[in-house]
């Protein structure tokens, strides 16, 4: 027996998926394939046929241009309305009734009548023992009140299907009572309050893009809200100098006219930004794919703590936008609030669950840097100290040199070291919470 036949041989099956065909030839026959010259090439009865078959998904199409339904009949004539009511009439008299399975006969009842079923002995003691005890007050004044003042108490209560049919019409009428009685005079109208108008935004745009461009310090919160037509070069323009601004930290851009192309500019520009922390574009007309790249841009800087962008032109996002950007947003651990409708209740309790989270981590870490900077010791210590620059360094104030601290007894004879900075003076409230 040779090694060739005692040993084993390993056979490697290769399975290979065939692209999915159309009237047996491969899809990626039509890539390449110029979809105008071939619709150049048709005429204008196939262009119709193709036309009925497929309904374009624009909502901006009006419902004339994307139904498929034409009606080609010619109209026989002017309408007549008197002729077209006469002509239904006449339809209606000669066409005749469907017959009946079984004639029917005065006093005599066809088929199988229903019959209440009787109620139990103890759902008849169940509605006897059933009494409202109103006080002697109250029942006084009900016994003594005339009907017109029983119709003006259901009234206010709204126990209209208390009464009976002819109360119910007489109080609609006002019959036989006097003027401001009734229905008109239970509830009446108040005058409006005329509130005045916002006064318009008058922001320079100009001079606000030169500032943005300079990263002026002084500019901290830039707000474009309710500003009409604003060229999308501006736009373009100022979100050409976010990646390089670091003093800006509000951005309003609320009813400015935001379209996809300058909203994508937008959400590269935020990518690349360091500084900003809250972004408002509600109002505009930014699609649900968009918006959810705008959040998707979020992951990259995670500085922005505040993004409102509900009411755009696509009221519903769909199911799958929905769960892209919760995905998005349970990845952000810098985003606090969020701004935006949900229609689904799962999107909307993961996404304020995740929020709710980060809340809470904000605040413990805050509280942390708090409690690092009391330092308890000895009694024995000294009044002054110095204290390392690791140690300072957990300071929401850091300085590049060592701070001092200071000692201070407590109402328990225990001293803690706490720093002399007002920023974090004993008289500041140990719970204080800056989010």
């Amino acid at each position: 027996m040779t090694d060739e036949e005692t040993s084993s041989s390993t056979t490697t099956t290769t399975m290979t998926t065939q692209a999915s065909k159309l009237y047996g030839k491969d899809l990626s026959v039509y890539d390449d394939l110029d979809v105008d010259t071939l619709l150049s090439q048709l005429s204008p009865e196939e262009i119709s046929l193709l036309a009925k078959e497929v309904d374009p998904d624009d909502n901006l199409l009006p419902p004339s241009q994307r139904c498929g339904y034409e009606c080609d009949k010619e109209p026989t004539g002017p309408l007549d309305r008197k002729k077209l009511i006469e002509h239904i009439n006449k339809q209606a008299l000669e066409t005749p009734d469907r017959p009946e399975a079984k004639p029917f006969v005065a006093g005599v009842v066809r088929g199988k009548k229903w019959v209440a079923p009787e109620q139990s002995q103890q759902e008849r003691d169940a509605e006897e023992q059933i009494a409202i005890d109103m006080g002697d007050e109250y029942e006084h004044a009900l016994n003594d009140a005339t009907q017109e003042e029983i119709i003006d108490l259901a009234a206010i209560l709204g126990f209209h299907s208390m009464m009976n049919q002819d109360q119910y019409h007489a109080s609609l009428l006002n019959k036989g009572q006097p003027i401001g009685l009734g229905w008109d005079g239970i509830t009446k109208s108040t005058q409006p309050k005329a509130y005045p108008a916002e006064p318009p935004n008058l922001t320079d745009i100009d001079k606000t893009i030169r500032q943005v461009q300079e990263d002026d310090h002084t500019l901290t919160d830039l707000n474009w809200n309710n500003i009409k037509n604003i060229s999308d070069e501006k736009f373009e323009t100022l979100f050409d100098a976010l990646p390089e601004n670091t003093h800006l930290e509000v951005l309003s851009l609320t009813n400015t006219g935001l379209t996809d192309r300058v909203a994508s500019k937008l959400a590269d520009a935020l990518e690349r930004n360091q500084t900003l922390r809250v972004l408002n574009i509600e109002t505009n007309f930014i699609s649900p794919p968009v918006v959810v790249k705008l959040v998707k841009a979020l992951l990259k800087s995670r500085t922005i703590e505040e993004l409102r962008a509900a009411n755009q032109r696509s009221q519903v996002l769909g199911n799958k936008i929905e769960m892209e950007i919760t995905q998005l947003v349970e990845a952000n651990p810098s985003l606090l609030r969020l701004g935006l409708h949900l229609e689904y209740n799962d999107a909307r309790h993961r996404v304020a669950s995740h929020l709710q989270r980060n809340i809470d981590r904000r605040r413990r870490e805050a509280q942390e840097v708090r409690c690092a900077a009391t330092i308890r010791l000895p009694r024995a210590s000294l009044k002054k100290i110095e204290v390392p620059e690791s140690i300072s360094s957990l300071s929401p104030s850091p300085s590049p040199s060592p701070q001092p601290f200071t000692l201070v007894t407590d109402e328990d004879n225990t001293e803690s070291i706490v720093p002399s900075s007002p920023e974090l003076s004993p008289s500041t409230p140990a719970d204080e919470n800056p989010f």
